[in-house]
């Protein structure tokens, strides 16, 4: 694949956030290509050992365990493996803390830091971390935090940590063009939340406008095929996945960003929404609208107008559901919620 960032680089973006995941089946495939083509075994050992600072030993043990059978098998298979050289060694008076030290402010862009609230992690950050592991260079710090970004991009919850690698992957060599080009292999090799949440990581340390559309996280049920049948009630596209057909119909919907269906209402029927993914909207006729998120639950009274759909800047999933409350149950489709009144809405909680 083309790219900003060398082969190496790639690999190592890819292999990182993969073992953050504990993608271990994809780890196996891209083990044997980084080994054939870009990394030695070295290399390999050495990003997985790393990454235990920041994505615990369990990822690190399990990613290790998967490169021990890979080479295993190339041994097996007579496939040639580049062992690589090993770290410097370091001097007798080789002081961890001061070293650290000094690698730490350098990551914050010369910034000195302590924290304080917990002198013990501040020592282990300082000394283990910024000291030991970095002073073995078998990898670079540019390349260190090239992988450190991306493992932090595969995990839900690290925005603020991916946020501040950003800054110091630059204050450490890894130029724009390279940051920019990280969410360009995830999303080719590990997922488009990895690639988004990168992505909006370097937008917001570079100030730059963000546009990109969140995807589904951890997308649980099918997608489904295009809704046709129902395509004129809906502005923008939608995807329709039956899970069940008999007793109680139960089907899985996604919205792509913006879409939205007309207002309607369910005549002598109850509907249910069972918020399973991203970003979405609902709203009864004379009421505000309501932001909804993965677990909510929506109930929708019998004669009711109303209308729901996904956010502009997310995709959105719900289970429908629903239960007559008499013969004869119908829908009736309304008029469309117009670009204006959906702009407005998203406008508000801006």
């Amino acid at each position: 694949m083309k790219n900003v960032l060398s082969e190496k680089q790639q690999y190592l973006v890819t292999l990182a956030a993969m073992e953050a995941k504990g993608n271990l089946g994809g780890l196996e495939h891209v083990l044997d290509n980084a080994l054939d083509h870009a990394l030695t075994l070295n290399e390999a050992k050495e990003v997985f050992s790393y990454l235990y600072a920041y994505t615990g030993f369990p990822r690190s043990l399990n990613a290790l365990g998967v490169l021990e059978r890979v080479v295993q098998q190339r041994h097996d298979s007579d496939k040639p493996i580049v062992e690589g050289r090993d770290a410097s060694p370091l001097s007798a008076d080789y002081d961890a803390l001061s070293q650290g030290t000094a690698v730490q402010t350098a990551l914050r862009g010369g910034k000195p830091f302590c924290y304080s609230f917990a002198p013990a992690i501040d020592y282990y950050l300082k000394a283990h971390l910024f000291g030991d592991i970095f002073a073995r260079d078998i990898l670079t710090h540019a390349e260190r935090e090239l992988a450190t970004v991306s493992a932090l991009a595969a995990i839900e919850g690290a925005e603020p940590q991916l946020r501040a690698h950003v800054s110091g992957a630059r204050n450490m060599g890894v130029t724009d063009n390279e940051l920019h080009a990280i969410g360009d292999v995830l999303a080719q090799t590990v997922g488009d939340m990895e690639a988004y949440r990168v992505r909006k990581a370097v937008s917001t340390c570079f100030q730059e406008s963000f546009t990109d559309v969140r995807p589904i996280e951890n997308m649980i049920f099918p997608k489904g095929e295009p809704n046709t049948a129902y395509a004129k009630y809906f502005i923008g596209n939608s995807y329709l996945a039956p899970l069940l057909t008999e007793d109680l119909p139960l089907s899985n919907v996604t919205f792509e960003p913006g879409c939205r269906n007309n207002w309607h209402i369910h005549h002598k029927c109850v509907q249910i929404l069972i918020c399973v993914g991203g970003e979405g909207w609902y709203q009864e006729w004379g009421k505000p609208a309501q932001k909804l998120h993965s677990g909510d639950v929506i109930r929708i009274p019998a004669e009711v107008k109303h209308w729901h759909g996904a956010t502009v800047h997310s995709w959105f999933q719900h289970i429908a559901t629903s239960v007559q409350k008499g013969e004869d149950a119908s829908n009736e489709w309304l008029e469309p919620v117009t670009d204006e009144e959906y702009a407005h809405l998203e406008s508000d909680v801006k």
